[in-house]
C-alpha cells in the first residue's frame, strides 16, 4: 500500500495545536502517618521542655493496730527537654512565568505553594521519624530535636551487640545486626510496653515490614489469611494486631522506606509541639520574581518514653 501522491498528512503540517491534558499528574507520595498520629502541643520557646513522673512498685503493705504512720519516700519529677527546629520551603516564580498560559494550573505561585507544603510535612515526618540528636544549635549551626530513635530506652528490641538509646534525645541507638521481624520480637516488646504502664495503639512500619507482618498466621492476628469460596477472595492482609495488651494499628510509612526501625507507639503520649505553626511569608522582591517562604518551627515532645516500643535492625 502507498499513499496518492501529493496527499498532505500530518508529517508535512506545522500548524498542529499540542495535545496537553491540562491536568498534571504527581503520583509522589504525601502521607504523613507519625505527624497525623500524633496530636499537637505548644512551644514557647525554642528549648522546650515537660515533666514526667512515675509510681513506685508494688509493694507489701500491711501496718499493725495502733501505729504511728511514717512518711513515705517521695521523689521528684524529671525534667526533659527537647529543642525547636526550623523547617523551610522558598519559592521564586518570575514574573513572565506567572503571567504565561501554563497547563494545569491556573496560577504557577499557587500550585508551587500546594506542592512545597506538601513535601515540608514530608520533611517533618522524616525528621520524626529520625535517629537526628537533639542539638542547641548557633549562629552558624541550625537547632535540631532529637527524632524518635533518640528517646525511647526502655521498651525495645535491638539486633545482636544492638543497643536502644539512652532516651534524652542526646544519643542514637547502636547499629546491631540486621535481622527480620518475627511475631516473637513484636509480642515481647508488646509485653514490656504494657508492664511499663504503656498503652500502644499503632504500630508504623516501613512498607516491606508490613508485608512480612501480613504473613504471620499465629491465632492473634486479627485478619488472618482467608479463603472464600463464594467471592474468590484471598485476604492476605494485617492491618490491626490483636495483641493480649490491646489492638494495634499497623501503618506503613513510606517516610521510612530507608529505615530499619519500626515504632510501636501510644500516640498520646507523644506530641508535636509548634513554636511557628504553618506559614507563608512574603520575602523581599529583588527584581523581576516573586518569592515566598514557606516555614513551621516545631519540636517533638516525647511525654513519656516508657509508653512507647522500638525495634531496630529489622530488614524485612
Amino acid at each position: 500500500m502507498a499513499q496518492p501522491t501529493n496527499l498532505y498528512d500530518t508529517y508535512d503540517t506545522t500548524g498542529i495545536r499540542e495535545d496537553l491534558v491540562d491536568v498534571i499528574y504527581n503520583i509522589s507520595p504525601e502521607d504523613t502517618p507519625i505527624l497525623s498520629a500524633i496530636p499537637r502541643s505548644i512551644a514557647k520557646q525554642t528549648k522546650h521542655e515537660w515533666q514526667i513522673d512515675s509510681l513506685a512498685a508494688a509493694a507489701s503493705n500491711a501496718v499493725i493496730e495502733g501505729d504511728d504512720a511514717t512518711i513515705d519516700a517521695a521523689t521528684a519529677t524529671a525534667r526533659k527537654q527537647n529543642f525547636t527546629q526550623i523547617m523551610d520551603k522558598v519559592i521564586a516564580v518570575s514574573g513572565t512565568q506567572s503571567s504565561v498560559d501554563a497547563a494545569g494550573r491556573a496560577d504557577e505561585m499557587a500550585y508551587q505553594i500546594a506542592k512545597k507544603s506538601k513535601e515540608l510535612k514530608k520533611d517533618m515526618e522524616l525528621a520524626l521519624s529520625s535517629a537526628t540528636l537533639a542539638a542547641v544549635g548557633s549562629a552558624t549551626a541550625a537547632r535540631t530535636f532529637g527524632g524518635l530513635q533518640c528517646w525511647i530506652e526502655t521498651n525495645g528490641s535491638a539486633g545482636t551487640n544492638g543497643t536502644l538509646s539512652t532516651g534524652d534525645g542526646t544519643d542514637a541507638p547502636g547499629a546491631g545486626t540486621n535481622r527480620a521481624i518475627t511475631e516473637a520480637i513484636l509480642k515481647e516488646t508488646i509485653q514490656e510496653v504494657y508492664t511499663a504502664g504503656g498503652d500502644l495503639d499503632v504500630l508504623v512500619v516501613p512498607p516491606k515490614v508490613k508485608q512480612t507482618i501480613s504473613g504471620f498466621v499465629g491465632a492473634s492476628s486479627s485478619n488472618p489469611r482467608m479463603f472464600t469460596s463464594e467471592d474468590k477472595t484471598f485476604g492476605a492482609s494485617i492491618d490491626v494486631y490483636v495483641s493480649d495488651f490491646g489492638n494495634l494499628q499497623i501503618i506503613p510509612n513510606r517516610t521510612m522506606a530507608g529505615l530499619e526501625t519500626c515504632f510501636l507507639l501510644q500516640t498520646d503520649m507523644a506530641a508535636a509541639a509548634y513554636l511557628r505553626d504553618f506559614q507563608v511569608n512574603d520575602l523581599a522582591k529583588t527584581g523581576d520574581s516573586e518569592k515566598k517562604q514557606l516555614l513551621v518551627e516545631f519540636t517533638l515532645e516525647v511525654r513519656n518514653e516508657a509508653a512507647h516500643g522500638i525495634l531496630l535492625d529489622i530488614t524485612e
